[in-house]
């Protein structure tokens, strides 16, 4: 998630979605119960402080829904499909690929090893034409509209910008806990008297959208014995989040199984039989799809085992999720990359779709070792408040924002900048509500949040053809108008569910 706002500027605030305070008596147990209810519908994380296979701990969720434009939520849900396709051209555009990340492998050990792995596999030939990716584009809104749109939004009392903040092509989270979000809030709603307002949430079936996609692409192989494999980490602390996917494809499609491996333990089990396909073990258990909940960042790779583990699964007929070119294209540079003037007609044909792509970039500036770069160099460190430095990393806690953005540049050598992009900062307005936390303030405080909603699209085809694209759900993450990282799995955030108003 992006920073907040500067306190110099203060940005609007939308109005919650039922009157605050809550009467102290009635607020505690309300806590009580939805804590209770978290961990018994599974909104809920193994503790990081405190680890143990056996526990749950509820995940930090905010009481109450926070309000979110119904008019920018539904645009967000229609683009969906349109980012799909512009995801899908670009990773298979190899000279895009190669051109975008020519200068961040040089200085960023982990993309480049991803690089190497991509590199191999079109020598070789792509042994599997078919990619699904499951994605996630994280969006905020955005105070500090053009001018004439800011009048027209702040009469109104509403938000008609909203910015990308980045999207999302490997393991992106919330598939179950954005759904479980708003069962437990409505839940809420429910206990304290608002029954009324349930109406205002959306629909959300995001795990169940997410599962199916991975189901269509199982059925496309049309090996019936084969296996659904999912890639994860040696612990796994959002565990509500893998188990309840792997749960509803063993609930609603039991012929399928689902089998659960971390890279090292693929590096000792994994083979190629004699038509490329992927086996493991000694019953020989052949997979149709892998789902990689881990890989994204390099501290699952623990040396050469785990590396040759994931090579081995790109030589394989198996469907990835993500291949290794739609990882490649969900690194930050491919981001700042497909915001330069120009460059989305290479993917996208339809003049509408790539004005309404156009709209959703915030400024994002290259820091690579030419004029380009120092230019950004230069406005960074001109009005750092404005920006964010952003690495190649997925996972949250990576980012440099603000009054640390002049010693981050300082220490970089000029080539080393290539491994990161410069992005505006979108300043989101804040909501109010009650953030509740393990262990947390009892009774809790009314405190400043901003949001940012994520939308997920599925998406299934070759280098020349899209077979299968959807929009399939949402997710809303909340966190402290005054923190700057957002991510729940890391502590930061909090579970949320857009209540839509007009």
């Amino acid at each position: 998630m992006e920073a907040p706002t500067p306190s110099s500027d203060v940005p609007p605030v939308l109005e919650s979605c039922i009157p605050l305070p809550i009467d102290e008596s009635q607020l505690l147990e309300v806590v009580e119960k939805a804590k209770d209810w978290a961990i018994m519908h599974g909104a809920a994380m193994r503790s990081k402080t405190d680890f143990s296979p056996d526990a749950l701990q509820f995940a930090p969720f905010i009481l109450t829904p926070s309000s979110f434009p119904r008019k920018e939520f539904e645009k967000a849900v229609e683009l969906q499909t349109t980012l799909n396709e512009l995801m899908h051209a670009a990773s298979h555009d190899t000279d895009f690929l190669r051109d975008t990340l020519q200068g961040t492998i040089k200085v960023d050990a982990f993309t480049r090893s991803l690089f190497e792995i991509y590199e191999i596999v079109l020598k070789e030939g792509i042994c599997q034409p078919l990619s699904l990716g499951l994605l996630r584009s994280d969006l905020m809104l955005e105070t500090r509209c053009e001018n004439e749109c800011r009048v027209q939004c702040r009469r109104a009392k509403a938000y008609c910008c909203w910015k990308q903040v980045e999207i999302n092509s490997i393991a992106s989270g919330f598939g179950h806990l954005g759904p479980a979000s708003k069962s437990l809030q409505s839940f809420i709603l429910r206990e304290l008297g608002y029954a009324e307002k349930l109406a205002q949430l959306p629909e959300n079936r995001a795990l169940y959208g997410l599962c199916d996609a991975m189901v269509e692409a199982w059925k496309l192989q049309a090996r019936p014995q084969a296996v659904i494999l999912f890639v994860i980490e040696d612990i796994t602390y959002n565990i509500c989040d893998q188990r309840f996917h792997e749960f509803y494809i063993r609930e609603t499609y039991p012929h399928i199984q689902v089998i659960r491996r971390t890279l090292t333990q693929l590096q000792e089990q994994a083979k190629l039989g004699p038509h490329r396909e992927l086996l493991l073990g000694s019953e020989n258990l052949e997979v149709s799809v892998i789902y990689f909940r881990a890989g994204y960042e390099p501290g699952h790779y623990y040396g050469e085992q785990e590396w040759a583990a994931r090579l081995l699964m790109e030589r394989s007929s198996a469907i990835k999720c993500p291949s290794i070119q739609y990882h490649l294209a969900g690194t930050k540079k491919v981001q700042q990359a497909l915001a330069k003037p120009g460059i989305l007609k290479r993917f996208i044909t339809d003049e509408r779709k790539i004005d309404t792509i156009k709209e959703i970039f915030t400024g994002l500036y290259s820091l690579d070792k030419n004029e380009e770069g120092d230019e950004a160099v230069k406005l960074a460190l001109s009005n750092p408040e404005r920006y964010v430095l952003k690495p190649q990393r997925e996972g949250g806690g990576n980012n440099v924002y603000g009054t640390d953005i002049p010693a981050a540049l300082d220490k970089m050598s000029e080539d080393e900048r290539s491994a990161w992009i410069l992005m505006e900062r979108i300043f989101p307005p804040v909501s109010r509500g009650y953030m509740i936390r393990p262990g947390g303030k009892m009774p809790p405080e009314i405190v400043n949040l901003v949001s940012e909603l994520g939308i997920f699209g599925a998406v299934i085809g070759t280098k020349d053809k899209i077979i299968y694209n959807k929009q399939v759900g949402h997710m809303l993450r909340t966190k402290l108008s005054s923190a700057n990282e957002g991510g729940v799995a890391a502590g930061l955030g909090a579970l949320d569910s857009p209540y839509l108003i007009d």
